[in-house]
């Protein structure tokens, strides 16, 4: 029987410098998730071999985007995280926000106090950065991993037109 994700141990590695944190525990993980410490490029693993971005765990809850301009946005995070954006004065409740479950757009001063949870011994938190510089690395990283999927699709494809042209042959 597969464990749940919340009963396993997890790895966190930081998209900014490759530390890796752990074993943690889901409920700590889910902590520092929900503290903004958890950004949108980190990736989780439960055996440091398989790695995935933590915004792919559906049980961390990083369903929101924060909208920073109108065609720039920070996510997916948690609740909690836009709640600590806010504490550092980086949002405030005029920002829009985006569920990217629903696709719901709203204020944040339309919606419920968030809640904060103490921190210690954890990593710092995660702001949210328009740097250009780190702008233009994240797109090089997705432009990467669109290269890659589009090679393995390529390679796919044609596989399956070789062994379509060998049915066909053995029709004849």
């Amino acid at each position: 029987m597969e464990e749940s994700a919340t009963t396993q141990h997890w790895f966190l590695r930081k998209y900014e410098d490759d530390t890796i944190f752990g074993p943690l525990s889901f409920e700590l993980l889910a902590r520092w998730a929900s503290g903004a410490q958890v950004a949108p490029h980190d990736t989780v693993s439960t055996d440091r071999q398989t790695w995935i971005k933590a915004p792919m765990l559906p049980e961390l809850g990083m369903d929101w985007l924060v909208e920073i301009t109108s065609e720039h946005y920070y996510g997916p995070t948690t609740l909690g995280a836009v709640q600590e954006f806010i504490r550092l004065g980086e949002i405030n409740e005029e920002t829009f926000v985006i569920n990217a479950c629903d696709g719901t757009r709203r204020q944040i001063s339309e919606m419920s106090a968030l809640l904060q949870s103490a921190r210690e011994n954890e990593p710092a938190t995660t702001g949210i950065s328009i740097d250009v510089r780190d702008r233009i690395r994240d797109l090089q990283q997705s432009l990467r991993e669109e290269r890659r999927a589009l090679e393995d699709a390529e390679q796919r494809y044609a596989e399956l037109e070789r062994k379509y042209l060998q049915l066909l042959e053995q029709r004849r």
